[in-house]
C-alpha cells in the first residue's frame, strides 16, 4: 500500500517521513543518496517500506529514483501499477535504455522496475555495469532507494550492500524470527555494509500510544495499527 500517497495525513505516513529524516541526518560526514532496503524473511514488509520512503523522498522536492532489485520476486511494478516488460535486468543486459525503461509516478519520483527475470540474478547485480548504472544514476538523482530480497534467502543483499551508502534492514513483528534477524544483521557486517538501522514493521500499538502527545488521544485506537521507526 502506497499510504503516503492515499493517506498522507495518517500517522503511518508521518512515521515514513520520520525515517526519511532520520536517514537524512543520520551522518554528519558524508551524504546518505544510495539506500539499500532489505529484510530477513520474506513478508516482513521491505517492498512496501522501499515504496513508502521513496514517495517521502521525493516530497521534500528532491529527484528520486526506487530500482526493484528482486530479480527473483520482483513486486515493485504491482505496488506503482506498472508493467514490468523492461526494467533494471534489461538495461544491464544492454537490450534497453533507461530513458524507455523508466516511469515516472509524478515530477519527483521516478520507478525503474526489474525488467524480465535472468537466469543469473547474482552475477548481474554484481557486473560492473551495475555500478556504472549507479554511478551514472547518482548524477541525475539525489536519491536512489534500492528494493533488494529477503537477505538470509540470497546474496543479492551483501553484493549490493558494498555498492551504496547506507542499508535499512526491516523487521516484522511476528514475522521476523529473532534469531533470523541476528543472522541478517550478521550478513551485512560480514561486508561491511554501512547498517543505518532497523524498520520496525506491523507493531501494535497500545492505548497509550505516543502520538497522544499531539492530542490523537481519541482517535489514535482507530487510526493507528502499526507504525515504522528508524531505530540506530
Amino acid at each position: 500500500m502506497l499510504i503516503v500517497k492515499d493517506n498522507p495525513k495518517s500517522p503511518v505516513a508521518e512515521s515514513y517521513r520520520t525515517l526519511r529524516s532520520n536517514i537524512q541526518f543520520s551522518s554528519f560526514d558524508e551524504e546518505i543518496r544510495v539506500i539499500l532496503v532489505t529484510s530477513s524473511g520474506p513478508g516482513e514488509g521491505k517492498s512496501t517500506t522501499a515504496a513508502n520512503l521513496a514517495l517521502a523522498m521525493a516530497e521534500t522536492g528532491n529527484q528520486v529514483l526506487i530500482v526493484d532489485c528482486d530479480l527473483r520476486k520482483p513486486s515493485i511494478h504491482k505496488k506503482f501499477k506498472l508493467s514490468n516488460s523492461s526494467g533494471l535486468s534489461n538495461i544491464i543486459a544492454g537490450q534497453a535504455k533507461f530513458e524507455d525503461s523508466a516511469h515516472y509516478f509524478n515530477k519527483k519520483l521516478c520507478v525503474l522496475t526489474s525488467g524480465k527475470i535472468p537466469p543469473n540474478p547474482a552475477e548481474m547485480l554484481a557486473s560492473h555495469k551495475m555500478k556504472e548504472f549507479l554511478n551514472e544514476s547518482k548524477g541525475v538523482f539525489k536519491y536512489i532507494i534500492l528494493d533488494t530480497p529477503p537477505i538470509i534467502a540470497v546474496t543479492d543483499p551483501q553484493i549490493l550492500s558494498t555498492m551504496v551508502d547506507g542499508v535499512i534492514l526491516v523487521v516484522s513483528s511476528g514475522v521476523a524470527e529473532i534469531e533470523a534477524a541476528k543472522r541478517a544483521k550478521e550478513l551485512l557486517e560480514n561486508v561491511n555494509a554501512n547498517i543505518l538501522g532497523t524498520v520496525l514493521n506491523k507493531v501494535k500499538v497500545g492505548s497509550r500510544g505516543y502520538y497522544s502527545y499531539y492530542g490523537n488521544e481519541g482517535k489514535r485506537g482507530k487510526r493507528r495499527k502499526r507504525k515504522r521507526k528508524l531505530f540506530k
